[in-house]
């Protein structure tokens, strides 16, 4: 193999979501960068659903932003959609859902690569990760080139050994037809780590203009300006509508009848699918009292009149698919431009990392989005940005970037697989998240903007813009605090209109919109004085702040206990077989784990309370009791 003669501190390898924040943090934090892809034209492929956010995954978003990430910017140059959901809901559970122009979001976010300083981009495939005394120093790729690099961080999506089952066919496959690296999987298993299989599938593109939309429902845009980056001008999207159709009992005849030709359930695939993103054979099975299923209708792009079956994917016969089709409302003529398909993939157990995405025993060797058994883009582009930022401050000598469950969803996602591991594909879900009052997706720049800006990811009139907007919220519920409102016929005609009680003394403003039929609108028709200067956006953070202050207030009590634990650090040195009355699942999956601190310790399965009461002790013993 030849040597290629410059030196990189960085190498990612892969193009996708979580490739491309992963190398973006590194150049942009100051490091010598290499982008290795296996295909340019692929690079930021949206090879499944052309949305971005969500419940959980539109939180990941906001969150990537607020640390100095791309994918929120991304969305905003390229979505054609966006819709806000669960907003009958409270916000701790309301999202954004944003269709993209799928070949616009590829070429922004390659030109975004090819034009950012400290990163070269380059096609190949990498076959061999180098290791020299426990410690990667750089890798192998097909071409018969070597790069050599400080640091590198595995990206590879479901590329690796991919199988691609349609029917009872399969073939070698990576995504919508592309070629999969096999040879990598064997260099991973050669230096120590131990590897899975998962599954995923997609559905069939339907040519648009063989759909009845005269039978569908439509979904327009959100009639207001939005965007997902906190840096973005907000956007008003008109013009394209998502749709919605349902299954019927004709589509679920069609799909129990042919179930012995689905690789799914004759045990062709080996790999755990996800669950909380089944294919449509999947749902009729499991819940066969469902007499429907929604189907929403996607559009592709701009220029293109493929439309995404959201909630129909699919492994089933390709003629199969076509009688399931054109049994939907508004299908009956449809004909499939790209048939759905499953696919098979090795990912890496993800218990062999570290918190900050570095593999146990590998010195400098980062591992990345699906490699890790997560599903989803937004999911990748956050592993990505950790370990960007990781690699980057472990090339500096400090210490790395290590988000709680308790500061993000990001905290959570990573925290579920280094911990608890995964033999099926992960998705974050608000579910997940113990603390997810605080962790709504409209205070993520609250929350994390400050260690964007520390680390090198946010600018300094970015970071003085983020300050000026919290000093405006922070004086505005202050003053609403402050401000008290007497008795009288305009306030009570104000409150009478809106169903609610009129006021008999004087009154804050802030009791006043605690009140729930009250609104902050409703706050500025009451008193004029209102800061005007807050946009909207950051009005309704007043109002949730102040609305939900006594929830906000038990949940932030509840971290203090939480921080407690995370502050109790856990030697990595520490010889559990020397701690006396563990169980010896206890003692095994601590061994196994090596978690950092007694909290991670304590969300360990199999490790029970006693375990952690005696760890505790033994930690106090040895002057381990705090950070």
């Amino acid at each position: 193999m030849l040597e290629y003669p410059k030196r990189y501190d960085v190498i990612v390898i892969g193009g996708g979501h979580a490739g491309c924040e992963a190398a973006l943090a590194a150049a942009r934090m100051g490091c010598q960068t290499l982008l290795l892809t296996l295909y340019l034209d692929s690079i930021g492929l949206m090879a499944c659903n052309p949305s971005i956010g969500g419940p959980g995954k539109g939180h990941l978003v906001r969150e990537i932003d607020a640390l100095g990430g791309e994918m929120g910017r991304n969305i905003d140059e390229t979505m054609i959609h966006i819709r806000i959901l669960n907003e009958s809901k409270g916000p701790a559970v309301q999202a954004y859902r944003a269709q993209a122009d799928k070949r616009e979001y590829h070429l922004r976010m390659k030109r975004v690569l090819e034009n950012q300083k400290n990163l070269d981009v380059k096609q190949g495939m990498v076959e061999e990760i180098l290791v020299e005394n426990g410690k990667v120093i750089g890798v192998g790729l097909r071409e018969g080139w070597v790069f050599r690099g400080k640091c590198v961080i595995v990206a590879t999506g479901v590329y690796l050994r991919g199988l691609v089952h349609i029917g009872l066919t399969h073939f070698e496959s990576g995504p919508l037809g592309e070629t999969a690296a096999w040879k990598l999987s064997e260099s991973l298993k050669k230096i120590g780590l131990k590897l899975g299989r998962l599954k995923t599938g997609t559905c069939a593109r339907i040519d648009g203009k063989t759909i009845d939309f005269s039978s569908l429902v439509p979904q327009p845009s959100a009639d207001e300006p939005l965007s997902f980056s906190f840096r973005s001008e907000k956007k008003l999207c008109r013009g394209y509508f998502c749709w919605m159709t349902r299954t019927n009992e004709k589509t679920h005849e069609i799909i129990r009848s042919s179930l012995d030709r689905s690789p799914l359930f004759t045990g062709v695939i080996e790999g755990r699918g996800p669950r909380y993103c089944p294919s449509i054979e999947d749902k009729v099975v499991r819940f066969p009292d469902r007499s429907s299923h929604t189907v929403f209708l996607e559009p592709e792009g701009k220029r293109t009149l493929e439309f995404y079956l959201q909630n129909f994917s699919t492994s089933l016969p390709v003629d199969v698919q076509i009688k399931m089709v054109r049994s939907l409302p508004g299908l009956e003529k449809a004909e499939i431009m790209r048939p759905g398909y499953a696919i098979e993939y090795d990912f890496v157990f993800p218990t062999q990392l570290k918190p900050s995405l570095e593999t146990k025993e590998i010195e400098g060797l980062f591992m990345a989005g699906q490699i890790n058994g997560t599903s989803g883009y937004e999911e990748a582009a956050a592993q990505g940005l950790i370990a960007g930022i990781n690699a980057a401050l472990k090339l500096r000598g400090e210490e790395p970037l290590i988000l709680s469950r308790a500061e993000a969803y990001i905290g959570v996602l990573i925290d579920d697989l280094v911990t608890k591991g995964t033999e099926e594909p992960y998705r974050i879900l608000t579910s997940r998240a113990e603390y997810r009052l605080l962790l709504r997706q409209d205070n993520a720049d609250f929350r994390l903007t400050p260690y964007g800006y520390k680390v090198g990811l946010i600018r300094k009139d970015e970071y003085e813009r983020f300050l000026l907007k919290r000093k405006r919220v922070e004086e505005e519920i202050r003053r609403l605090n402050a401000v008290r409102v007497p008795p009288s016929d305009k306030v009570n005609e104000i409150l009478r209109s809106i169903g609610s009680s009129p006021i008999e003394q004087p009154v804050t403003l802030a009791q006043l919109l605690k009140r729930p039929e009250v609104t902050i609108e409703k706050i500025m028709e009451i008193d004029p004085s209102c800061n005007n200067n807050l946009n909207p956006e950051e009005r309704k953070q007043v109002e949730i702040e102040i609305k939900y202050e006594g929830y906000i207030k038990r949940e932030l009590s509840l971290v203090e206990y939480f921080k407690k634990m995370e502050n109790k650090k856990i030697p990595p040195d520490i010889d559990y077989d020397a701690i006396p009355g563990l169980s010896n699942e206890g003692r095994e999956k601590l061994k196994k784990i090596k978690p950092i601190s007694l909290g991670q310790a304590s969300r360990i399965s199999g490790v029970s309370p006693a375990d952690i009461s005696l760890l505790s002790i033994y930690l106090s013993t040895r002057g381990q009791s705090s950070s």
